[in-house]
């Protein structure tokens, strides 16, 4: 834990002014963030922060699913300092190079399925999915065939914000007001067991999702389908724990439909769901797989598209002589970046940290569980350290709450003052994604915080008119 002098009222009033005023905040209703203003965060050591009115916040999302080795990791900030002293920053371009950058994508080579042979430095998760659907439409157009165009992906998916990748996600408000989706962009059913008709049976479900990925490239025309993008389990779509042996079954399906298969392991990657990346947890091998959070655990911008030898080869070998490949920004393969993602996967390994989440899964898996008998909660899911509740006003007919009782903040703000931060999702879905380095007693901590807010939740009489309605 860690402390932080309180600074004076005025000073925190100025700050907070300086805020509403001028820092454009991600994925935020703007007018309404001036109203309210920030949560200002100070400090952090382990899996605990503190805001700048000295609150002590337990963190149970690992920032944004990403500080997996917690705050404050000397020997982190020790190789970015060291590199920023060395050499702060050297171009890809014009063929310069950095050990760093060198010796990461060598490791990544290393540690990531055995088809993926190359690995492009991004900037972040959003860098990733962009690059790889450029690197895919490049892949197809010097392969000869340019009409392969149609990406498909996953209700509830999410694969970034940008331009692109922001169309593969299926996420009403990443659509709204920007033109998006794509007419090359399409959406198959997610392997949502709470709510799916085949839910009680792993089987049914993942040979619907084969079904339907099968259904949807024969509606659009297999010689005109791209590829296929999913995460393991889907994050900010509410935490979608497929079962197991659904992703090998849908990269089985990919192949024999000669479309690309894409792993978005943004969120599942480096230890989230226990071994260092899910796909290893089914043997799967993907054409391409996007990287970034736990890369680095947040503690600066990185991120990963890795390639296959076969689609890298197509790019390198059907382009023109000599000719550049298009792709690439000024920070790509940032050698502080690189640095502190070296040191983070030393951690991971030789520090122990990939073992120590696996350790206390269980009970992360047991609180969770724990909590399906609360009043509120319909469902609980989860795989290593990567969870969810999903809140219910009636559990016989997984009725949910009407979104004009604002219960998703008015949730996350009671936690808050419990001194507990986790994501509290529009649809009532609580995420959870601690830090690999939690404790037993910290989990404990958690999971005592959790039911505290959910037993305050319930004491509000429209929430309890909702349960008895």
């Amino acid at each position: 834990m860690t402390t932080t002098r309180r600074p004076d009222a005025a000073a925190h009033d100025a700050l907070v002014a300086l805020d509403r005023a001028h820092l454009v905040h991600p994925v935020a209703p703007w007018r309404l963030h001036e109203e309210r203003g920030p949560a200002v965060l100070s400090s952090g050591r382990g899996v605990w922060l503190t805001d700048d009115r000295g609150h002590e916040l337990l963190d149970a999302f690992a920032g944004l699913w990403c500080v997996n080795v917690g705050y404050g990791q000397e020997s982190v900030v020790q190789a970015a300092a060291q590199q920023m002293r060395r050499l702060p920053y050297a171009t890809g371009y014009f063929h310069f190079s950095s050990e760093p950058a060198i010796r990461l994508a060598a490791k990544l080579v290393e540690i990531t399925p055995a088809s993926l042979t190359r690995a492009y430095l991004t900037l972040g998760g959003s860098d990733s999915v962009d690059a790889a659907v450029r690197f895919i439409v490049q892949y197809y157009n010097n392969t000869g065939r340019p009409q392969k165009k149609h990406f498909i992906s996953l209700q509830r998916g999410y694969h970034g914000s940008s331009s692109t990748g922001a169309g593969l996600t299926a996420l009403p408000v990443f659509h709204r007001g920007f033109d998006l989706p794509l007419p090359t962009q399409h959406y198959i059913e997610s392997p949502y067991a709470y709510r799916h008709a085949q839910g009680n049976d792993p089987q049914a479900l993942i040979a619907s999702s084969v079904a339907a990925l099968r259904a949807k490239v024969a509606e659009l025309g297999a010689d005109r389908v791209a590829a296929f993008f999913c995460e393991p389990i889907q994050g900010s779509g509410g935490v979608i724990v497929p079962p197991k042996g659904w992703l090998k079954a849908m990269a089985d399906a990919a192949r024999e439909l000669d479309i690309l298969f894409v792993v978005d392991e943004v969120i599942t990657g480096f230890g989230r769901t226990g071994p260092m990346f899910a796909c290893d947890a089914e043997g799967v091998e993907p054409d391409l797989m996007t990287l970034a959070k736990g890369l680095t655990a947040g503690y600066v911008p990185l991120g990963a598209t890795m390639l296959s030898e076969k689609v890298y080869a197509g790019i390198a070998d059907g382009a023109p002589a000599g000719t550049a490949i298009g792709h690439g920004a000024t920070y790509s393969a940032h050698p502080v970046g690189a640095a502190v993602a070296l040191e983070v996967l030393r951690l991971y390994e030789e520090g122990g940290i990939l073992a120590h989440g696996e350790q206390v899964a269980p009970r992360f898996a047991q609180g969770l569980e724990a909590l399906r008998a609360h009043p509120l909660v319909g469902d609980a899911r989860h795989r290593g350290l990567l969870g969810a509740l999903e809140l219910v006003s009636d559990k016989a007919s997984k009725r949910g709450f009407d979104a004009s009782l604002g219960l998703a903040d008015r949730i996350f703000n009671i936690g808050y003052r419990n001194g507990l931060v986790f994501r509290s999702f529009g649809d009532h879905i609580l995420g959870f994604a601690p830090a690999l380095t939690i404790t037993e007693p910290e989990l404990d901590q958690v999971f005592l915080r959790l039911r505290k807010t959910l037993d305050e939740v319930l004491e509000a009489r429209d929430v309890r008119a909702a349960l008895a309605g």
